[in-house]
């Protein structure tokens, strides 16, 4: 009898870590590669990336996420092999304010900043005083401020890090605009439908997500040359990591690029 127990927990046993996999290894014995996204557009682009990988022995698993602090949290934490939400000055302003020892693994698209707005429907109509809404993410501030600048609203400092800019450093001012910087990213959408404010810069994610077409919808929408290229992050030293690099080929690839365009038609758009 005792045989017979100790077989049949064997067996239970071999079952199990067969179904669980071990050491980053899925049951199929493919490796496993855990990514944190935005829902829009980051977490579509991988569920297209998804059979493209199983192709190279990679079993993609995606973790959305609402909010652009957790994803970062958990990348420190070992909870996510990489990242795919913040563009380039993000993630160095949260590797300088936070100490964490992120790479950028690889350039993959744009997704250009809009200015929207549900009083008026060009930023000429914009009156004396007007209030305009942006996050509160000072990583963002500098690329707001940039493009209402080159859209002649507003004009910053001769010398400053358009990247870094604040409103501090805006220096002409002629119709007097109001920036109130006081929203996480993911309450603009809302905030823009209740008509508060005169306008609001609402990134393309998250008004992708809500319905919203930016080359549609908005009043104003930043240049496609934008240097604010969405990325994968990953922990230093694994952006080398065979599983990193294949992720990177593979949303880079045409038949990745194609569907990019295709499904937002310039309202995200995939870099070289």
């Amino acid at each position: 009898m005792k045989k017979l127990v100790a077989g049949i927990l064997l067996s239970v046993s071999a079952i199990t870590l067969a179904a669980c996999g071990g050491d980053g290894e899925s049951s199929g014995g493919n490796k496993e590669l855990v990514v944190g996204a935005s829902n829009t557009p980051h977490a579509e682009i991988l569920e297209q990336a998804k059979p493209l990988l199983k192709e190279k022995g990679i079993d993609l698993e995606i973790e959305t996420y609402q909010d652009y602090i957790l994803p970062n949290k958990d990348l420190e934490s070992g909870d996510l092999d990489a990242n795919y939400f913040q563009h380039i000055p993000y993630l160095e302003s949260q590797i300088s304010d936070n100490n964490y020892d992120f790479v950028n693994a690889g350039g993959i698209h744009i997704e250009p900043i809009g200015v929207y707005s549900k009083k008026y429907k060009s930023l000429e109509e914009l009156p004396e005083g007007a209030t305009i809404l942006i996050s509160n993410s000072v990583a963002d501030h500098g690329r707001v401020l940039s493009m209402l600048e080159a859209e002649g609203l507003i004009k910053l400092a001769e010398g400053v890090d358009k990247t870094t800019a604040e409103v501090k450093d805006i220096v002409e001012n002629p119709k007097n605009l109001e920036f109130d910087a006081e929203y996480e990213a993911a309450l603009l959408v809302q905030l823009y439908e209740n008509e508060e404010g005169d306008a609001v810069l609402i990134n393309s994610n998250y008004a992708i997500d809500a319905g919203l077409n930016p080359l549609e919808d908005s009043i104003a929408i930043e240049s496609s040359d934008s240097p604010y290229v969405n990325i994968i992050a990953t922990q230093a030293g694994n952006e080398d990591s065979k599983e990193i690099k294949a992720l990177v080929e593979v949303l880079k690839s045409k038949e990745i690029q194609d569907f990019i365009l295709e499904e937002w038609g310039g309202s995200v758009v995939p870099v070289k």
